[in-house]
């Protein structure tokens, strides 16, 4: 018995990273998995691999026709939806001096609209089966004043407020939304990871636990938060950095 049996979980910027490895996850406890991606080689690759259990489908979340298009596809393949995790986002480190406009609008729209499109589209699928769970991968950078993320880092800060916000309106529907604040995570497509051991050794030096965080790690979480596990667990923040930001 998986943790997710009989669910329909939507997952965007499924076709690499965290995303791809939220929807092996997610298949493996037993969910039926909607991916959603730009990419769509990869992300037809990927539901190939899983097999009957899921589909995908093109996905720009900043589009709202392409929600209308990817809600509509899954329910007409699996009936309903119980689980959207919010994971697609872009990213860039740039001075704030430096920041373009066009750079910075582009990132509010995927990471911020993309976010909330997600939000507004599941609303009526959710409430018509009694609730569901709204996973929304938020950062560190939207808890700390990060240098360089002028951009990355606001839209994430946006993230964490819409979170609660849509919790506190959704929460009479059954609706549950959180956030997931990941650390420094390996291969996640959001930054090069480095292969000299001593860059490592300096980049993890500030964590507590002394490493990076795996993909894996982060599925788990989502995993539960999306499972009846955490069913009285809505508008919370969980960090999963290692303990980088307990001081």
């Amino acid at each position: 018995m998986g943790r997710l049996d009989g669910k329909v979980v939507l997952i965007t910027g499924a076709a690499h990273g965290m995303g791809e490895s939220h929807a092996r996850r997610f298949a493996a406890e037993g969910a039926r998995v909607v991916l959603g991606d730009v990419d769509q080689e990869a992300g037809g690759a990927l539901a190939r691999s899983l097999g009957e259990v899921a589909l995908f489908a093109r996905h720009d979340v900043a589009q709202e026709r392409d929600w209308d298009g990817v809600v509509a596809a899954a329910r007409e393949r699996f009936g309903r939806i119980d689980a959207l995790i919010n994971n697609a986002a872009i990213f860039h480190a740039r001075a704030l001096e430096e920041e373009s406009l066009e750079a910075f609008e582009r990132i509010l729209r995927v990471n911020v609209i993309g976010t909330w499109w997600g939000i507004r589209k599941l609303v009526a699928p959710m409430r018509e089966i009694g609730g569901g769970s709204i996973v929304n991968i938020s950062s560190i950078a939207g808890t700390r004043g990060i240098p360089q993320l002028s951009s990355y880092g606001t839209s994430k800060w946006a993230v964490r407020g819409l979170t609660k916000i849509a919790a506190a309106e959704l929460g009479p529907f059954g609706i549950r939304v959180d956030s997931i604040h990941p650390g420094s995570i390996d291969e996640t497509g959001m930054h090069r990871t480095p292969s000299d051991p001593a860059e490592r050794a300096r980049l993890v030096e500030p964590v507590p636990l002394r490493r990076s965080g795996r993909r894996e790690e982060v599925s788990e979480l989502a995993v539960f938060l999306a499972s009846d596990a955490s069913s009285y667990i809505s508008g919370s923040e969980h960090v999963i950095d290692g303990g980088r930001t307990v001081w």
